[in-house]
């Protein structure tokens, strides 16, 4: 090398520097991401296939929780105000999807009104059929005289309480219950959420 004139390693070392820069903010960017996604923070309830999240919208959540609030943009309840339970899983631990169908037998908790919907991994709403009733809410519902409910999700067309659900994916299930004093003190021994029973698969 002559005397005077710059080495290419010097031209090369900002160009590793970058590499290296890009990799570790997007490395990281990407793994914060990833955990947002997977949890809503600390503090989960979980009463069989079902998890509830009930410091998620309160002064004492976590940082996880904060930063997944604030990623999401959805508004959520206050402890005051309602609970939302979701189950990605059925009652034996399979995971649930749109492909199958599931009985939903049990109770809920006391709440003024409560809804149960379907949707993707994502908490986008899944397709059914033209028409067909997509959720299921404490108003319009068929009961036993004890509260307890019965309800199909999936599959033709079924008597009683039915949700159509189309699909191949994996989908969750969206118990939200408005105006309850479970919001306020949850205790597990107290809480009692529906059974899900898988029936068939196509």
């Amino acid at each position: 090398m002559k005397a005077g004139k710059p080495s290419r390693t010097v031209f090369r070392l900002p160009i590793y520097v970058l590499i290296a820069l890009t990799i570790a903010f997007g490395g990281g960017t990407w793994a914060s991401m990833r955990i947002l996604k997977a949890t809503s923070g600390f503090g989960a309830i979980s009463v069989g296939p079902w998890d509830a999240f009930p410091e998620l919208q309160t002064a004492d959540a976590d940082p996880y929780a904060r930063a997944h609030r604030a990623d999401d943009g959805r508004l959520l309840f206050g402890r005051a105000e309602g609970l939302i339970f979701t189950a990605s899983r059925d009652s034996t631990g399979r995971s649930l999807s749109g492909d199958c169908v599931y009985k939903i037998d049990g109770q809920t908790p006391p709440a003024r009104f409560w809804t149960f919907r379907v949707t993707d991994r994502a908490g986008a709403p899944v397709s059914g059929l033209p028409t067909a009733p997509k959720s299921l809410q404490s108003w319009r519902l068929l009961q036993d005289s004890d509260g307890t409910f019965h309800a199909t999700i999936g599959g033709r067309p079924h008597p009683g309480n039915w949700i159509s659900m189309n699909g191949d994916k994996g989908v969750r299930f969206v118990l939200t219950l408005v105006d309850t004093p479970t919001a306020a003190s949850v205790s597990l021994g107290e809480v009692h959420l529906p059974r899900i029973s898988r029936e068939t698969c196509e």
